[in-house]
């Protein structure tokens, strides 16, 4: 499982005594901020309402290393601490030199021979900018509060991401550890894109997995960001940050 290989990876790059500043399990996102030598860190992971069950902490103590083990656990609320914390060590070593200040939609419109994109996750700029280039978009998403008329159930991903050019994949993908099965389901996809504030991981983490890039956000206030993150603000946060794409 690409969750697996991720907690493994992240474990790996640590090479420093890296420290829990602050945390919470929060709406809309949960985050995990770390601190080092190099200085600050946030990393974020979208917090899934719907897929909450009755939670018991197992948590020992309270490290990053402790944190990253819970990554694949399946219980939801320690899994999305864990993938937060994996984006906050992807962040405090992440190196943007050579990234484009772009959102995932740039490198689909670039792409020469794409008619079909699904979008993993309703995100509606996304969806519009799609539509308005004149592409079939077929979006999918499992939670009923965010779905619309012209949304298809996740169960539909089966059945359809095979007939598809490019995917758009929310980084929720991971939280609810369906990733997996999309990246079967749409290997003859050209583009398989891995976006939005959840998909802050290393690049470097999803080589051989099938994802061809990356397009996230590096927070870049990041007083300002956890501020408005408390205080349950998405657009807030998002202008504190920097968008960036990297190529797999």
């Amino acid at each position: 499982m690409i969750i697996d290989e991720l907690k493994e990876k992240a474990l790996s790059i640590i090479n420093e005594d890296l420290r829990i500043l602050d945390f919470s399990f929060a709406l809309p996102y949960t985050y995990v901020l770390i601190g080092g030598k190099k200085g600050k860190a946030l990393g974020v992971a979208m917090t899934l309402p719907e897929e909450i069950q009755v939670y018991k902490s197992s948590f020992e103590e309270i490290s990053v290393e402790s944190f990253i083990e819970k990554s694949n656990s399946l219980n939801i609320i320690e899994r999305t601490l864990g993938i937060a914390a994996i984006n906050a060590v992807s962040q405090y070593y992440i190196d943007l030199s050579c990234a484009n200040e772009e959102d995932g939609s740039e490198i689909v419109f670039k792409t020469e021979g794409i008619r079909r994109v699904a979008l993993i996750g309703n995100m509606p700029p996304l969806v519009k900018s799609m539509k308005e280039r004149g592409y079939e978009v077929y979006v999918f998403e499992r939670n009923p509060k965010i779905m619309d008329k012209e949304t298809f159930s996740d169960a539909l991903e089966y059945r359809l991401l095979p007939k598809m050019d490019a995917l758009l994949i929310s980084g929720s993908a991971l939280i609810n550890d369906t990733l997996d099965l999309i990246l079967e389901r749409s290997k003859k996809a050209k583009l398989r894109i891995l976006v939005g504030p959840s998909a802050q991981a290393l690049p470097e983490f999803f080589k051989e997995t099938g994802i061809t890039h990356i397009a996230s956000m590096k927070v870049i206030n990041i007083d300002k960001a956890l501020l408005k993150l408390k205080l349950g603000s998405f657009r807030g946060f998002g202008e504190e940050s920097k968008k960036y794409l990297i190529r797999v």
